[in-house]
């Protein structure tokens, strides 16, 4: 008798284009498709990149999927037969995305503000399409962004 271990099934979609990945944990799926779902992220899954934005997500959760069950492309219909649907669940359960905060300092000076913050610190410039890249992305390792802009003279 084959033992029934509860796994995550998890297929992303846009137009024409699916990718599916079959028994994932429930670390797994919260922290490869789920965070990165709630953050706007790509998530990586199959031979692409998928954007949150404009893919669908489903996520089942039932037995895991052997050799067998995932054979001849069948995997799907029965990962779909065996398991219930649990995307709206997992979204609502997961903890609240961690994105970036932003301030925005106004001042007469831009320069002497942002040489005072950067003082004992790396500090290297980068061009504007790498920060918008690195935003849009959600890059994780991104904790604030701080804009300094010059006050407008009365």
């Amino acid at each position: 008798m084959r033992k029934l271990t509860m796994s995550f099934h998890v297929e992303l979609s846009a137009g024409f284009h699916r990718a599916r990945v079959f028994n994932l944990n429930r670390e797994d799926v919260m922290a490869k498709v789920v965070g990165p779902w709630l953050e706007d992220r790509k998530i990586e899954m199959g031979d692409r990149e998928w954007e949150p934005r404009k893919s669908s997500l489903i996520i089942l959760e039932g037995p895991e999927m052997d050799t067998r069950d995932l054979s001849f492309g069948q995997g799907w219909a029965n990962a779909e037969r065996a398991s219930e649907a649990v995307t709206h669940d997992l979204l609502q359960q997961a903890p609240p995305p961690v994105t970036p905060d932003a301030f925005v300092i106004e001042t007469p000076t831009p320069e002497a503000v942002t040489a005072e913050l950067m003082d004992g610190h790396d500090l290297r410039a980068i061009h504007w399409g790498e920060a918008r890249e690195k935003l849009d992305g959600r890059d994780p390792k991104i904790a604030a962004v701080i804009l300094v802009v010059r006050r407008p003279e009365p």
